[in-house]
This record gives C-alpha cells, sequence and structure tokens, in this order.
C-alpha cells in the first residue's frame, strides 16, 4: 500500500455483489455497466486517478469490479462560489439575511463564520463569494452512494421483488436482477462498512455452486480473481471465460469446424463459472433433415455448438459446454444427447409435415395473413412484389417466367411449420421446399435470396432472378412503409427501411445494374392501388433517402478494395444520378484526375461558374451564339469547347470517365484567359445573357463525371 499524501492512502478497491443466477443474455452488460458506475462515480469524486484502472468480473452468480490506485480520500479543494450580491446578502444593520443563511446551508456551510466570506465587485455589482477549501470525499461514503446508484441504474429488463430479513427483525422490501446473498466490499485488506440491497458488506464470497459449494474469505482486493480460481471454481473474468471456452472448443472439434456464433459463445459464457467441454452424438439419421434446422435447434434451444467437416457439411457430433468438470462426464453426455433428440424429432417432424403440402398450394392461404393494416395481406404484397420484379426483369430482359413465379411463391414458407417454429429459417426453408416441390432451381434458390443482403456485410444473391425479387422486395417494403407515414426518424425506424436502402443500393452497385433508381421507385409506387399511399410515398423524398445511406455507406467502409473520401463521394452524388452502377468507375476516375496539375484551376474555375450561374435570376438562353463572341478570349473559349465536346460525348456514352476528366485539361487555358479578359454581366444583355450560356454549356459539360467544383 502506498501513500499520496500523510492524510490518504492508495490500494485497490474490489466490489461484488453476489446473487441467484443471473439473466444469461444480458449479463456481459450488466458486467460492464456495474464496473463502469462504480469507476465513473469514484474519478468524479477524485478517489480515482489517470493511473486507476477498472477490472470488470461478471459470472451467473456474480457481479464485481476492481479499480487500482484509489485514495481512502479524496485530495482537500478550493471552492469560490458566487453566493448573493451584498445588497441581498446583508441588511441595514450589517447582519446576514436570511436568503443568504439559506444559501450557506444548502451548500452544506451553514455553521461558516460570516466574516470569512469575500467581497468582490464595487458598488451595485458588489457580490459575496464562499472562498474555502472543501475536504476531500472519503471512500467510504462515495463507495455507498456509488453503488447505490449504480444497482438502481443497471440496464435490467425485469426487476424481481423479494424481502430481506433485515437486523431489527423487520422484512424489508428489495427489487434487483435476482435476490442478492452477499457484498463484498474491500479496500486492500480493509472491509468497507457500506451496504445495499439490505445487505452488510463483508470480505466473503461463495464459491461454485458444485464444485467449491460455501464461503471463501477475501484476503485482499488484490488477490480477489486468483483465490476464486484456486479456491472456489470460479473464473471470474467474462473474457477469460469466454477465450478459455472458445480455445477449448477448437480444441474438442479436432479436425472438423465448430460454428460458434457471438451471441451463442456469450450466453454459454453467462452460464457457467468454470466451463468443462464434451462431445455428445445425435442420430445419423436425423441428418435427412436440413442442416440449417438442427443446428438452429441445437443453438436456440439447447445453447450445443454444432460441427461441419471442413466442406461445411453437418456431423452428427455436438459439443457442450457444461459448468461441471468431471472424469466421469458419462451421465452429463447423455442426458444432453437424451434431451434433444426430440427437439431434433420435432424439427424432422416439421419438415416432413410441410413437405406433404406444395408452397404454391400454401398461396391463398398467404391472403389471411396481415401484412400491415393499412397495406393488406401477404397476398396483396405479394402481388405487388411480383409486379415490380416482373418490370424490373423486362428491364433487364431477365427471364420474367422465372421472376413471376418465384415472387408468387417466395413469402409462402411463412405459413409452414418449420418456419413458424424457427422464424430464423425463412426463405432458406422456402428454397428446400420449393427445390422439393419440382420448381425450377432459380425460383428455388429465388426463395431464399430475396432477403440478401440480411444486414451490413452479408453475401448478395447469386442467381438473377434472386437478385431481381431482392429489388423488388426491399423497395416494396421501403414504398409502402414510407407511404403510410412511417418513415424513419431519429433512431426510430422498426421495419428497417435504412437497411433496405443500403440493400437496394449495395445490389445495383455490386451487381452493375443499370436501372434507374427514380424510375424504379416510380415502378414500386404504381403496383399500390392506394392513392394516398402514394401520394405520401415523395419519389423524390425515397430517392433523397436511398441516396443519404449510399453516401454514408461510401464513406464508412470501401468499396471494392477502394475507399473514397467525403469530396470526391459529394462531388459525385450531388449531380442525383438516376444509374449508381458506375458510381465507382466515376469516382476512381475523379481521383485520377485530382493528382493532374490542372485539376486545383479547373475545380476553383468550375466552382466559380458555380456560383455565378445560381446568382443569375433570369432565364438562360439553351445555346451560346458565335456571332455575339466578341472578345477573343470568349471565342477562344467558345472554340475550345466545341473542339472537344464529341470525344467528351464519345467517352461517356463508352463509360470511359478518366479519359473524359482528362480531356478537360484543354480547357485550363483558355477558362483562365475568359475570367482575365472578359466581363461576364456585361451591361448590354444581349452580350451577358450569351456569355452566360456559354458558361452553362461548359459547365454542363465539365460536371458529366462529377461536380469538380466540390473538389475546390
Amino acid at each position: 500500500m502506498s501513500t499520496t499524501n500523510s492524510s490518504s492512502q492508495s490500494a485497490t478497491l474490489l466490489i461484488e455483489v453476489f446473487t441467484e443466477e443471473l439473466p444469461p443474455k444480458s449479463l456481459r452488460r450488466l458486467g460492464d455497466a456495474f464496473s463502469e458506475g462504480i469507476f465513473t462515480a469514484l474519478k468524479s469524486a477524485g478517489l480515482a486517478n489517470d493511473l486507476s484502472q477498472a477490472t470488470s468480473f461478471a459470472t451467473p452468480r456474480r457481479l464485481a469490479v476492481q479499480i487500482s490506485n484509489a485514495l481512502d480520500q479524496a485530495p482537500d479543494y478550493p471552492v469560490r462560489e458566487k453566493l448573493l450580491p451584498t445588497s441581498i446578502a446583508f441588511d441595514a444593520q450589517g447582519k446576514a439575511t436570511p436568503p443568504l443563511l439559506k444559501k450557506l446551508g444548502a451548500l452544506g456551510y451553514g455553521e461558516i463564520d460570516i466574516a470569512t466570506l469575500e467581497k468582490s465587485g464595487e458598488g451595485k455589482n458588489e457580490a459575496l463569494y464562499l472562498n474555502v477549501i472543501a475536504k476531500g470525499a472519503a471512500l467510504e461514503h462515495t463507495a455507498q452512494t456509488a453503488l447505490e446508484q449504480t444497482l438502481s441504474k443497471l440496464p435490467i429488463a425485469k426487476m424481481m421483488h423479494y424481502q430481506v430479513l433485515q437486523k431489527d427483525g423487520q422484512l424489508a422490501d428489495v427489487q434487483f436482477a435476482r435476490p442478492a446473498h452477499r457484498i463484498l466490499a474491500l479496500h486492500g485488506s480493509k472491509t468497507l462498512n457500506i451496504s445495499a440491497l439490505g445487505i452488510d458488506a463483508g470480505n466473503q464470497t461463495e464459491g461454485h455452486r458444485f464444485l467449491a459449494p460455501g464461503n471463501i474469505t477475501i484476503a485482499t482486493a488484490d488477490s480477489y480473481e486468483n483465490e476464486l480460481q484456486t479456491k472456489a471454481k470460479v473464473v471470474p473474468s467474462f473474457n477469460q471465460r469466454r477465450a478459455q471456452i472458445e480455445v477449448a472448443l477448437l480444441k474438442a472439434a479436432g479436425s472438423d469446424l465448430v460454428l460458434m456464433p457471438d451471441s451463442l459463445l456469450d450466453e454459454v459464457t453467462a452460464l457457467v463459472e468454470w466451463p468443462a467441454i464434451y462431445e455428445c452424438q445425435f442420430d445419423q439419421e436425423f441428418l435427412e433433415v436440413p442442416q440449417e434446422c438442427l443446428i438452429l435447434t441445437m443453438q436456440t434451444n439447447q445453447k450445443y455448438f454444432a460441427l461441419t467437416d471442413q466442406q461445411g457439411k453437418l456431423r452428427n457430433r455436438f459439443l457442450i459446454v457444461s459448468n461441471i468438470e468431471t472424469t466421469k462426464p458419462d451421465a452429463i453426455i447423455s442426458g444432453n444427447e437424451r434431451v434433444v433428440r426430440p427437439r431434433l424429432a420435432d424439427a424432422r417432424f416439421f419438415f416432413q409435415q410441410d413437405q406433404k403440402r406444395s408452397l404454391a398450394s400454401r398461396v391463398t392461404d398467404l391472403g389471411k395473413v396481415v401484412y400491415h393494416n393499412q397495406l393488406g395481406s401477404q397476398l396483396e404484397r405479394a402481388k405487388r412484389v411480383q409486379g415490380l420484379a416482373v418490370g424490373i426483369a423486362k428491364k433487364l430482359h431477365a427471364d420474367e417466367k422465372l421472376v413471376s413465379r418465384a415472387a408468387e411463391v417466395a413469402k409462402t414458407d411463412l405459413l409452414t411449420d418449420m418456419v413458424g417454429e424457427f422464424p430464423e429459417l425463412q426463405g432458406i426453408m422456402g428454397s428446400y421446399y420449393a427445390a422439393h416441390d419440382g420448381e425450377d432451381s432459380e425460383v428455388a434458390a429465388a426463395c431464399s435470396e430475396h432477403y440478401m443482403p440480411r444486414f451490413a456485410g452479408d453475401a448478395l444473391p447469386q442467381t438473377a432472378t434472386g437478385t431481381i425479387l431482392a429489388i423488388a422486395d426491399k423497395l416494396e417494403t421501403l414504398v409502402g412503409i414510407w407511404g403510410v407515414g412511417l418513415a424513419p426518424t431519429g433512431d426510430k425506424d422498426p421495419y428497417a427501411l435504412r437497411r433496405h436502402a443500403l440493400g437496394i443500393c449495395r445490389l445495383l452497385l455490386e451487381k452493375n445494374l443499370s436501372l434507374g433508381l427514380p424510375e424504379l421507385i416510380d415502378l414500386a409506387r404504381v403496383q399500390f392501388p392506394q392513392k394516398d399511399v402514394q401520394a405520401k410515398a415523395n419519389s423524390a423524398d425515397i430517392y433523397e433517402f436511398i441516396i443519404d445511406r449510399l453516401r454514408a455507406y461510401l464513406r464508412d467502409q470501401s468499396v471494392a478494395g477502394k475507399s473514397f473520401t467525403s469530396a470526391e463521394i459529394d462531388a459525385v452524388l450531388s449531380q442525383e444520378p438516376a444509374h449508381i452502377n458506375d458510381l465507382i468507375q466515376r469516382l476512381t476516375a475523379l481521383r485520377e484526375f485530382n493528382a493532374l496539375p490542372e485539376a486545383g484551376q479547373l475545380a476553383a474555375a468550375n466552382k466559380r461558374i458555380s456560383n455565378i450561374l445560381k446568382k443569375t435570376s433570369t432565364p438562360i438562353p439553351a445555346n451560346c451564339s458565335s456571332k455575339l463572341l466578341q472578345i477573343p478570349a470568349e471565342a477562344s473559349l467558345h472554340k475550345a469547347l466545341e473542339g472537344i465536346t464529341p470525344a467528351l460525348t464519345a467517352a461517356y456514352e463508352k463509360r470511359q470517365f478518366v479519359e473524359l476528366l482528362k480531356t478537360l485539361v484543354a480547357l485550363s487555358a483558355p477558362i483562365d484567359q475568359f475570367f482575365a479578359d472578359v466581363m461576364v454581366m456585361d451591361p448590354n444583355p444581349e452580350l451577358r445573357d450569351n456569355r452566360l450560356a456559354l458558361l452553362q454549356q461548359l459547365h454542363q459539360k465539365m460536371n458529366l463525371v462529377a461536380d469538380l467544383g466540390k473538389l475546390a
């Protein structure tokens, strides 16, 4: 233990709340919030400094935090606070007024000698100030307050209400995530005199419920983690326990691959204090069921880890994480094998029953399922998606019959028993059932692919039919939900319209589909017979919403192995491109252009032209007349522009954006000379309008790829 000065001492602080088993799905968040709450309170009170570190611990039966370099007494500190104007603070006899005494009392200085207060200022501005050295916070008092406030603010979804017997023999009502049994609070080796949840703190905790039951005395705050591991069969660190489980699973899997999603790893970590891994098996016959069903059953219902071979085919062996370590795990293994069998049997039953009826025969039943009270049933929605998808197929010269059929049956697996039990399998089961029904392979694939991409970074559809249906499905949702007045606001986006918008962008961009966004939005709008929906689903607003998501996507990550600056992205998107499939080509060309010596001058000139055109209130002629070009510089610019226009047009039509931008370099000198010699806003309106027409034509040609002025 080291001392910071003669009156305060520094040591590690430990606070643990020991409870019944805490909710596993929220344990990690509870542990982090508990640690952060205590640590923040100590730092605010000056009891922890920049050298102090907080270590969080969370197991099924405890939340704890260890804070290094915690002082038992914070340093004293100066306080200077304005109280009241002296005219209000003192009466005519110079005595303290009730308002002054009340103010001092509220600040905790009711007993201070009034004569020690500071006067500052002159005349009417003279005021009375409190100017004292305040005593630093005491650890015990601060820890008590911090513990109470932190426990009350933990992210607990549902509280339990229970009673505890107090020292006076009375029962007190308490509420917490689970009943608490002990509070452990140590500063170094000293037990702190604090309490919470009706329990006084001590220096004892409890070990593993089965492997080391009973009380464990913790000698010092620093020895907490080591003593729990060596004496109590508890790994208190959530992250360490999780890492141990991951390593053990990989080792037990051997040459197979272990499926361990983060959510499952977190939940299993929250269920055990001393993890042990065992291998189990299920009957080979269950492998006839689609493996996605078996995997989901094992993960969701039993918290098991499925294994696959190197090709991704499910094995009939799986791994479990137990809270019991034993050299004779036969009972544990057989018990888990016995438990999983009826679960897998249910999955097989659902699969077999569902196949007795084709997806096509379920289409009319979609009419019984409400999609949205203002947008009708799932059948009505399927027909809207179908009309939109067929329209897209026509534009892309794709197989309209396949697209139409896929749109007709894609949602019918929502009515199957398997998807009813496991909604996460929607689309996946549709593909299996469509293949069983003898549907075309693209139709079967589209049943699953039309949900892609399901999340950021997810794969895109592989088939043309799946791609078209994915665009149609997302666009119908976006336009429909927007049309009933449920566009996203702030952080609220219950229908995931932002995700749908980004999905549309990725499909058009990464699949290089030459489809106009405004056209697609209008095509989606006409699928809704409700005039009010069409009216609210404003095409311009929806287009802007989609482009905003695209802008954020391009800024946040690299696309096609390339990342771009905000200025480059804004330069391209400010042109409001109808087609976005060539955005990466435009951005790449813009970056190459920006490296040219003339780029800066051309960008500045473009910006100057934009400002001139924006300030012009009168209509500008569509074309510039060469007969009205009186000054050599304007005639020279006009001639240079006319000379490169064919090359610009040809390059644009071939999407040769680099060549197009490089061609603009020929305009650099003529533009400079124009602005040096020519007064655009000539008093003669005919000359002025002709020069504005020239600049307008120049502006249009310069901005074919992007608004170059955004780079200035």
